[in-house]
């Protein structure tokens, strides 16, 4: 008999478990993820944690979107982000930041890095949605993809620097919306 494959825990190397698991006021909800990024599993680990918390907080009819989201946002920082000089230490790995947030009305995504460069949010529509699907793959813009889609479905998108180094990239759902 062949043996199973074990599944990667959370508090397995190159994954954090949750800093604050639930941490609820009554104004609110809060979670937070500390991740690798050089882990295979980040992405898919930053989606099941906003799945999980928009479950219990009763707010699943927009966890497909917001798992979209965080996928885009987690995946740039896999695929984009250099830590800053001053973050950057030998052999360390790239940290990723995930806070989940909820207020009456409200629910937001932050995703925080060690890079200080900006996200290059795009500005406008690059294409009409409606047009999208006439264009060949060829004339869509080569970068910026996943924050276009972040953007689509999010009702703010945003980003602020961070001390010492690093910047977050900020999502905000109106929930009330999404009733």
């Amino acid at each position: 008999m062949g043996t199973r494959p074990r599944k990667r825990r959370a508090n397995t190397p190159g994954m954090a478990a949750p800093r604050a698991d639930a941490a609820a006021t009554s104004a609110g909800h809060h979670r937070a993820l500390t991740l690798s990024a050089d882990s295979r599993d980040a992405v898919r680990a930053a989606r099941e944690m906003v799945r999980g918390s928009l479950q219990d907080w009763g707010l699943g009819r927009i966890s497909d979107d917001a798992r979209l989201v965080v996928s885009e946002l987690v995946s740039n920082v896999v695929q984009h982000a250099v830590p800053d000089n001053c973050l950057a230490q030998p052999g360390a790995r790239r940290r990723i930041d995930v806070s989940v947030m909820t207020w009456p009305g409200l629910l937001c995504i932050g995703v925080t890095d060690e890079d200080s460069a900006p996200p290059d949010l795009p500005v406008g529509d690059r294409l009409s949605p409606e047009l999208v699907g006439d264009f060949p793959e060829a004339l869509l813009p080569e970068r910026g993809r996943g924050l276009m889609i972040v953007q689509r479905l999010a009702d703010s998108v945003w980003w602020s620097p961070e001390e010492p180094g690093g910047k977050t990239v900020w999502c905000r759902f109106d929930t009330d919306e999404h009733a």
